[in-house]
């Protein structure tokens, strides 16, 4: 009810609160429009330019922890649009728009887990982080963990774990090592040539499971087929192959407790999920109660780069 004076006017009383009333309406329609716009610039920010990961195992010690929480540049190679519906699990086709800059040598890098030995597709959705050994082209060798590429060390990291108390023998086969079939094992290894796009290999009995599962990949289905001698892709018998894409091989810095490339084989460029960039917290999960959370927080490390 509004009240008037003897003049039939509003009182100042209704004025004020009709001012009041209209104040009120307008500070709710601008929180919520800040709201909005918060929400939004979460969504494009997570979608399109960070991720936040959480480090799970010790395969990148030292240079990374087991609970390290991380910040994955996801524009540092390119721009491409989401993987998963915004702040769901759900996956769906992820296409590049434009590329920036090519993932270089020992970059640290996050990418989609590629599959296991002669798995098409992986089996579950999983997400790994390690280093990039070996580009598109180079020819890679391991001898009593020293790396080479092209001729030439590849120094490891100064923070990595590398063993050097014992070797596996060169010439000893490690069953699950990729390729199947080869002398090689994790400390002896190669060499090898990592796959460029466009480049040609003969393919033959020998060395066909070295190639196999990558042709099935990019063929999208079961294409490779070995009978004797013969072998035939799509049906059709052949002794070449042309790559389609660009290829990888990565490690993880705790040389003896990583599955990296030396077990499954090599990373596809479009995998690649972004570039590891910064700490933004760590802490020793084993003992991260509330009681012991000062001394559970490795504070040296927060906001500590990533090389």
């Amino acid at each position: 009810m509004t009240d008037f004076d003897g003049d039939g006017n509003k009182s100042k009383v209704s004025i004020q609160a009709e001012n009041s009333s209209i104040i009120y309406q307008l500070k709710k329609r601008h929180f919520i429009r800040y709201i909005l716009i918060a929400l939004l610039a979460a969504i494009i920010i997570k979608t399109f330019l960070i991720e936040a990961d959480t480090i799970p195992t010790e395969s990148m010690e030292n240079t990374l922890l087991a609970g390290d929480f991380i910040i994955v540049n996801k524009i540092a190679y390119s721009f491409s649009t989401p993987r998963f519906l915004p702040f769901t699990t759900i996956e769906i086709p992820s296409k590049r728009i434009f590329n920036i800059s090519k993932p270089q040598r020992n970059d640290i890098i996050v990418f989609r887990f590629p599959g296991y030995l002669n798995e098409i597709e992986p089996k579950e959705n999983l997400d790994f982080i390690k280093r990039i050994i070996g580009c598109p082209g180079d020819t890679l060798l391991i001898m009593n963990k020293v790396v080479y590429i092209n001729g030439k060390v590849n120094p490891a990291s100064p923070t990595a774990i590398i063993s050097n108390i014992s070797f596996q023998k060169s010439g000893s086969r490690d069953p699950r090592i990729f390729p199947q079939g080869f002398n090689w094992n994790s400390d002896n290894y190669g060499p090898l040539v990592v796959p460029k796009k466009g480049m040609a290999v003969e393919i033959n009995p020998k060395n066909i499971s070295m190639w196999e599962t990558l042709i099935d990949r990019e063929m999208g289905n079961t294409a490779v087929n070995v009978e004797g001698t013969v072998i035939t892709i799509n049906g059709k018998p052949t002794r070449n192959y042309t790559f389609k894409k660009n290829y990888f091989f990565v490690m993880g810095d705790y040389r003896d407790e990583s599955m990296d490339s030396r077990y499954w084989g090599f990373l596809p460029e479009n995998n690649i999920i972004g570039k590891a960039e910064l700490i933004y917290w760590s802490w020793r999960r084993n003992n991260s109660s509330a009681k012991n959370f000062f001394r559970a927080v490795r504070w040296n490390r927060i906001f500590k780069i990533i090389h």
